[in-house]
């Protein structure tokens, strides 16, 4: 990273467009760069530091973020009004930089809940999990009546009734990708160490049955199930649910804090309302908080594939083999496939609100994306909510739509959320703690109740981004153990259960 001066910043010596740090006047003189600006500038957004004929690459990062779409000025502001996706090609290099990282040897720990199949949950909650949207209320009238009573005054150790109620299980194939992306995520849910104990909920004739989701497992102490018209309507179905409770929450209750290793953490990393500083100060400073976790022998998911689109190349560089550089590149072409069948383009973002904050192409928005993940190898791709199995980087395939991917992560086995935000996204992901990162200083003391860490210092404070990142590592620790986040202290959590519909409403 190169600083000009307070009032703007070059990313890489090749860049030929430098980022405004502060809303920059039409006869703004940036004298380290000898441009005199020829318009007003925003906060966040480019301006141009060389003469870019129509048809040039414009490089941000050291990268290609899209083309002039006319000729550009040198001290002109550019944006959607002179500058394009162009042309989308990439050279992948396959697995010609995936060193691993050094470990860490001196061991770190966190306290966390042990469950009996070697998972450790960073909270320790009952889950009303539904089959079905018919079933959605009926959870909700369970975990009611529970708090009527004061259910949990008698059960010390566990944060909470968290009925996980959606949009489908029903209306839908009962095959194919659709369904079995449906079954992955609710099943991932069940099996996610911050569950203390799961009450399924069926409505009884859905297509996606409660049969199917139960297996062979047999009720115990930590699972229980049943189906409203089963149990003989609502009023029957919560007084049998208030029953299987107390028996899943006498079994949770024992459950108790105690020492870990940091390498049982999962995070699942998440950028939502980005801007022109995503990239610059919070999205790195979680890399390297990435990084030092992996070292520790944690593991880190990146996700959101239309939002890595354009930046692929620089995962599948990274990757520990070509099979797995190939698994994300297989996810990239099915993503354009399924865009095309669907009326959509892989471009179509950014949204209003990015573009506001200084973001112009999805090359662009993605490349400052990736930046979550460091640099550490990329040890496997997986599905949307498929386990999760093996320790370090990876990657998981998932809509850029924040709620939805973050649903994927938790069913993947994600035990703690990080989120960067750089216009300010509010949300919480029960039963998984979210961290909330301010990319800049100015939306960080707009919604301190909002946010956990401001990054935004990264810039106006003159904080590197090794410090910041060492910081939110610390503070992920210390999340684990039990601190409360900003979005957990809010009460979020109860909406953003949004499982990734895929196929036809029938």
């Amino acid at each position: 990273m190169i600083i000009g001066s307070k009032q703007a910043i070059r990313l890489h010596a090749n860049d030929n467009v430098i980022i405004a740090l502060s809303d920059l006047s039409q006869g703004s003189k940036l004298n380290e760069f000898d441009v005199t600006l020829l318009s007003y500038v925003p906060r966040g957004h480019k301006v141009a530091v060389k003469e870019i004929a129509k048809g040039d690459n414009v490089i941000r990062y050291g990268q290609i973020i899209g083309q002039a779409t006319q000729s550009i000025a040198l001290g002109e502001h550019v944006h959607v009004q002179n500058m394009g996706m162009g042309e989308h090609l990439q050279d992948y290099a396959f697995s010609q930089n995936s060193d691993p990282l050094l470990p860490i040897l001196t061991p770190r720990t966190f306290n966390g809940y042990h469950r009996d199949n070697g998972k450790v949950g960073t909270r320790n909650y009952l889950g009303i999990l539904t089959s079905v949207n018919c079933a959605g209320s009926v959870a909700r009238f369970i975990e009611e009546a529970a708090n009527k009573t004061d259910f949990l005054k008698n059960y010390p150790n566990i944060d909470g009734i968290v009925p996980i109620v959606h949009s489908t299980g029903c209306g839908m194939s009962g095959q194919g990708e659709g369904y079995q992306t449906l079954h992955r995520t609710l099943t991932g849910y069940a099996k996610n160490p911050n569950f203390g104990g799961i009450l399924l909920v069926g409505l009884g004739c859905e297509v996606l049955q409660v049969s199917s989701l139960v297996g062979n497992q047999e009720p115990g102490a930590a699972f229980r199930y049943m189906t409203i018209q089963s149990e003989g309507g609502t009023r029957k179905t919560i007084e049998k649910g208030l029953q299987e409770l107390h028996i899943l929450a006498k079994e949770a209750n024992k459950a108790m804090r105690t020492p870990a290793s940091v390498s049982e953490i999962m995070v699942g990393m998440q950028c939502g309302g980005s801007d022109g500083y995503s990239g610059i100060t919070a999205n790195p400073a979680l890399g390297y908080a990435s990084d030092l976790l992996v070292r520790h022998g944690g593991t880190t998911i990146l996700s959101e594939t239309s939002e890595v689109y354009g930046a692929e190349h620089l995962l599948t560089r990274r990757a520990v083999t070509k099979d797995v550089a190939q698994k994300l590149i297989d996810r990239i072409h099915w993503w354009e496939d399924y865009c095309a069948r669907n009326g959509g383009e892989m471009d179509n973002n950014p949204s209003p609100g990015n573009k506001s904050g200084g973001l112009t192409t999805i090359l662009e928005k993605s490349l400052g994306a990736v930046a979550k993940g460091g640099s550490a190898p990329l040890t496997d791709v997986y599905l949307f909510g498929e386990t999760i199995d093996k320790k370090g980087f990876v990657f998981m395939d998932s809509p850029g739509f924040d709620p939805c991917s973050v649903t994927g992560q938790v069913a993947s086995g994600a035990n703690m959320i990080i989120f960067t935000t750089g216009r300010g996204s509010v949300s919480g992901y029960k039963p998984t703690p979210c961290i909330k990162l301010a990319t800049n200083t100015e939306m960080y003391s707009r919604l301190q109740e909002d946010m956990d860490l401001n990054c935004g210092d990264i810039v106006t404070g003159g904080v590197s981004i090794e410090e910041k990142g060492a910081e939110l590592f610390e503070l992920i620790i210390r999340i684990a153990s039990g601190e409360e986040t900003k979005s957990e202290a809010l009460g979020f959590g109860g909406a953003e259960f949004v499982p990734w519909q895929i196929g036809a409403v029938m």
